[in-house]
């Protein structure tokens, strides 16, 4: 399974390469989630949902908290015949390597992943 740097999947995403597809579950998502990125929870992907249509046809750079969802993700979603990637650290790892993280609390403060 490929696995790809929190600073390389933004590059990723900012050259239009790939779709931030995001795998945590809606409470999560709402916290705070990568720009750009889109929400598609590994439980709805593990009982057979289709993909957003932002990702169909896209390479996938697939994010989590930590990592372990997004390499299931990764994982089922490669077997499907997406061209997908797992983000190691998830966005534990995006947020502590400074990158941005939208949406979340209501004062301006960062969000915690």
């Amino acid at each position: 399974m490929a696995r790809i740097t929190p600073a390389e999947a933004q590059e990723r995403a900012a050259a239009g390469a790939a779709v931030l597809l995001d795998v945590r579950e809606q409470d999560e998502w709402a916290s705070g989630h990568a720009p750009g990125a889109v929400h598609t929870p590994l439980s709805a992907l593990t009982t057979g949902s289709d993909l957003p249509p932002a990702a169909h046809g896209r390479p996938l750079v697939v994010l989590c908290r930590s990592g372990r969802r997004s390499r299931e993700a990764t994982a089922l979603l490669t077997a499907r015949g997406a061209d997908a990637v797992d983000v190691v650290g998830g966005m534990v790892a995006w947020a502590g390597a400074g990158l941005p993280v939208v949406g979340g609390g209501t004062d301006g403060s960062r969000p915690t992943p």
